[in-house]
């Protein structure tokens, strides 16, 4: 990456998380970097005149007559314990479980969290701390601030939590957007940074303009990633050509100030509200690009305060995002191009922004983050390619190994040929080893050998009717798969927990499995959802609709259920399960709930009212 030398070579960083296209320069000077099959031209604005200047005129190219296309504003996106210091006169705290992330040391935000101690929640825009020796509500806080709030989630260290919530979305009968009860400066997400101690109290917060895509905490720092649109005020349509209209809208894009365009937040502390942006020097682009959208990281520090976010943009949009303990790499689709996925690597070791460190691609597309793993230097993506909806029969997917050459990432081995005429439904890495279940009517495993990144090799499959949609590693050559039961069609029966033996690699067996006839299970769409507890095989798995939560036992041969926990009739459904100490706490949007987590008795109900 090059840098600006009139700003004593500050670095410049495109970061896009959860369906985003990246791309990053200094603002000096131009660096293009070259990968298989295609190259990826990295380009620097000279200066902010230059950005603005661009930004208009990819941004009229795809104006029509009722101002842009698409959603103004988008959706938010839908996965170690935490540090601290034992204070005199505190509990210590009990063996716990914490979110399901997918990388041990890089946490994910979610709607619980636990550090032994207390149980932390949000609910309807309050902060709910439970503690959870005595299960009783300790604490709450209200976040709102005159907002109304639709969700919310946090992540915990030491004594501080950074909640994020979501705003309400409503829809006018015009089909118009609205975000009711937002502050000046943002109609996105309100970040709080809350101190636990005591009284729970707010440190700061932030309200960003435009919608929140992901977060990830490493260590005390927090990067939280958004996507925004441009605020272009075209002039109301009175009759006229589409010819017209689309002309006007235009002249107004021209006309635009580059204000419209830069993200901007405000940040309150001390009883001050400042209104920020991304500086224009902090903005790059790929060399095509719409101007549509921006996509920024904001960095907060959970133990200091929101002061400097250190907020940096892209001119983009884009996919998925995986985290290593050094590594963020991020995907991203191209409009207008076959089907291919192109990878970028940032490093990631310290506390200060990632660095752009090189770039690559594969064929195909990755079913989500878990998709994509770095061992031993070298990244494993698995992609589907081919197949439509009228041929779905065509697909096929892979495993590809690509290894970093300077500011390369290029592919040094493949093992092809997986599922064909099917499609990825689950993905899981566990050191050298790869597991993909792919499905059309049945559910082929697949086990890899990724030990030489040269010769990756499918070493056995096994074919059973249904899939997995999450595959979680569980010791001693065990992996438990959560998805569906299905005929020999097809068509899904219901929900399924299996027992797969993988310790051949040659011969992978299912020792065993569960289904719940007629059910679905969260964990489908979010793994974070999921809870296994290694010592006992204690395994929970929230159901949707009024099933509550699964509760079973894998062990060294078999899965078998020990019962469910249901909430009370009105609570709605199970979302997560923790464990603390000997008590299994559940989570539904009405409260949190104790039980034992030998008999599974109800021990205690906490309504959030």
């Amino acid at each position: 990456m090059g840098s600006d030398s009139r700003s004593g070579a500050r670095p410049v960083l495109a970061v896009a998380v959860a369906g985003l296209i990246i791309a990053g320069c200094g603002a000096g000077g131009a660096a293009t970097h070259v990968r298989p099959g295609s190259s990826i031209r990295l380009v620097a604005y000279d200066d902010c005149g230059e950005l603005l200047g661009g930004l208009r005129k990819a941004t009229a190219a795809h104006v029509g007559p009722y101002g842009l296309g698409g959603d103004p504003v988008m959706r938010p996106l839908a996965g170690g314990r935490v540090p601290g210091d034992m204070k005199a006169g505190q509990q210590a705290a009990a063996p716990h479980s914490d979110t399901n992330v997918q990388e041990p040391g890089v946490d994910e935000p979610d709607q619980v969290k636990t550090d032994g101690r207390r149980i932390v929640t949000v609910a309807r825009g309050r902060l709910i701390v439970v503690d959870a020796a005595s299960r009783r509500r300790t604490g709450a806080l209200d976040l709102r601030a005159g907002g109304a709030w639709s969700a919310g989630e946090l992540m915990l260290y030491g004594d501080r939590a950074l909640v994020v919530l979501h705003p309400a979305i409503t829809f006018a009968r015009e089909g118009i957007v609205d975000v009711p009860g937002t502050a000046p400066g943002g109609s996105g997400p309100r970040l709080v940074l809350v101190d636990l101690r005591g009284t729970p109290r707010v440190v700061s917060s932030m309200q960003i303009d435009g919608s929140y895509v992901d977060a990830r905490r490493t260590g005390p720092t927090a990067r939280i990633v958004v996507r925004s649109a441009p605020r272009i005020a075209f002039p109301q349509r009175h009759g006229g050509t589409d010819a017209e209209a689309t002309a006007a809208n235009r002249r107004a894009v021209r006309s635009a100030s580059l204000d419209a365009w830069l993200p901007r937040y405000s940040v309150a502390r001390g009883g001050r509200t400042t209104a920020e942006k991304v500086p224009c020097d902090q903005v790059s682009h790929p060399s095509s690009y719409t101007g549509l959208s921006m996509v920024s990281v904001l960095s907060v520090d959970l133990s200091g305060d929101m002061a400097d976010a250190s907020p940096v943009a892209v001119v983009a949009g884009g996919e998925t995002v995986y985290g290593s303990s050094t590594g963020l790499y991020v995907t991203d689709r191209p409009s207008g191009t076959a089907d291919r996925t192109d990878v970028y690597r940032f490093d990631a070791g310290s506390s200060g922004p990632p660095r752009f460190a090189a770039s690559g691609s594969v064929p195909g597309t990755p079913v989500g983050r878990y998709a994509l793993s770095e061992y031993a230097g070298n990244l494993r993506v698995a992609t589907t390619s081919g197949g439509t909806v009228r041929s779905p029969g065509t697909s096929q997917s892979a495993v590809y190994v690509l290894a970093r050459r300077g500011t390369r990432l290029e592919q040094v081995g493949e093992a092809g040929g997986l599922g064909r005429g099917e499609r990825l439904y689950a993905v899981r890495f566990a050191g050298p080893a790869g597991y993909v279940a792919t499905f059309r009517q049945t559910d082929p495993l697949y086990v890899l050998d990724l030990r030489d990144p040269a010769r990756p090799r499918v070493t056995g499959e096994l074919k059973i009717s249904g899939y997995s949609a999450y595959l979680h590693p569980a010791g001693d050559g065990r992996l438990i798969g959560v998805g569906q039961q299905a005929d020999a069609t097809g068509h899904v029966k219901g929900a399924q927990v299996s027992l797969f033996d993988v310790s051949d690699p040659a011969a992978p067996r299912r020792l065993s499995g569960y289904t719940l006839p007629s059910s679905w299970s969260t964990v489908e769409g979010d793994p974070r959802a999921f809870l296994y507890w290694p010592a006992t095989g204690l395994t929970v798995v929230p159901m949707g609709g009024r099933d509550g939560a699964l509760v079973l036992s894998a062990g060294a041969s078999s899965v078998r259920r020990l019962g469910g926990v249901r909430p009370p009739d009105a609570a709605g459904p199970v979302q997560r399960a923790l464990l603390v100490g000997g008590t299994l706490w559940t989570l539904s949007a009405s409260g949190l709930q104790a039980n034992d987590a030998t008999t599974l008795a109800r021990t205690a109900w906490l309504p959030f009212a």
